[in-house]
């Protein structure tokens, strides 16, 4: 053979092969990320949408905010007397059964407290007629990379003054 031929030696290959290798496993593994990371995100959204869902019930309904503090882990989660507030009632009773199946939640094990805190007599929030209304929505999340579940939260506060 002549000095002019030229071409790839099986080392220059194998070089070449290990490159490869190596950028594949690194694709593989950001798949395997991005995938988690969506996970994440679409339960995150899922249960900011709920959050929402409830403040947007109470400010419909914010001649009765007081009427919505909810805990949907106890035994009697919608305290609210249906004769007089059938509204706020309701609208505990339909965000219980939504939180309630996963199907339509999208999340596992998830619990709702809506936490409308006593406004003491001669407060300043009393004569701007003010009230805190925070919901926290808690969930396991999927398994990840890690193939454990964890628990998760999300926390919405908002002012709402009745008209």
């Amino acid at each position: 053979m002549g000095s002019g031929q030229s071409g790839f030696t099986l080392i220059e290959s194998m070089v070449a092969m290990a490159i490869l290798a190596t950028g594949l496993l690194a694709l593989a593994a950001m798949q395997s990320i991005s995938l988690t990371r969506n996970v994440d995100s679409t339960e995150l959204t899922r249960a900011t949408n709920l959050a929402a869902d409830m403040i947007e019930r109470v400010q419909n309904n914010r001649q009765k905010v007081g009427q919505y503090a909810i805990d949907t882990s106890s035994a009697t989660p919608c305290p609210q007397n249906p004769v007089a507030e059938p509204m706020a009632k309701g609208d505990c009773d339909q965000w219980v059964q939504l939180l309630a199946n996963p199907q339509a939640s999208g999340l596992t094990n998830v619990r709702g407290v809506i936490t409308v805190p006593p406004v003491p007599v001669g407060a300043l929030n009393v004569l701007l007629n003010q009230y805190p209304v925070t919901v926290t929505i808690s969930w396991t999340g999927a398994t990840g990379e890690s193939k454990v579940a964890r628990p998760k939260q999300i926390t919405l506060t908002t002012v709402i003054a009745p008209e």
